[in-house]
């Protein structure tokens, strides 16, 4: 049986989130993280088309695609998640594709306040469980490929 060729990915890199519109979007590649992140303004449950969806909106004013982009969600549920200093806070989690390699990948983000942090977007073992093995000594390794 051949196993599946892993993908070597390094401490952080540039990828899409191609339903979100979203592209060029700097990430940091996390084992410590189960779950992927995603930087947000604002998040808030709201009735459209008489149904609950969860409308939220994205701040990054280095990125004028992404900042104060709103998005509704009419699947999303809230989790408890450990943050980076051990403290437990409850999380809209929501689902979509994250390309990096120039392949897509489903999978589950948090919405959390990453404002004082560098990149906007945290790439967790989730993700990371489905081919990648993490270089720490290497960066940019897909946004390097993708422009050679």
């Amino acid at each position: 049986m051949k196993s599946k060729e892993k993908i070597v990915v390094g401490r952080f890199d540039v990828v899409d989130l191609p339903l979100l519109e979203l592209f060029g979007l700097n990430a940091k590649v996390d084992t410590g993280a189960y779950t992927s992140a995603i930087h947000y303004h604002h998040a808030e449950i709201i009735e459209k088309d008489g149904a609950e969806v969860l409308h939220f909106t994205l701040l990054d004013p280095t990125h004028p695609e992404y900042n104060d982009k709103s998005f509704y969600f009419s699947k999303f549920r809230k989790r408890v998640i450990k943050n980076s200093f051990g403290q437990s806070e409850e999380r809209f989690i929501i689902e979509t594709d994250v390309k990096i390699f120039g392949k897509v990948f489903r999978t589950e983000f948090s919405l959390s306040n990453r404002g004082n942090l560098k990149f906007p977007i945290l790439l967790g073992r989730k993700l990371l469980n489905k081919g990648f093995i993490v270089d720490v000594s290497r960066t940019n390794v897909s946004f390097k490929q993708k422009k050679s």
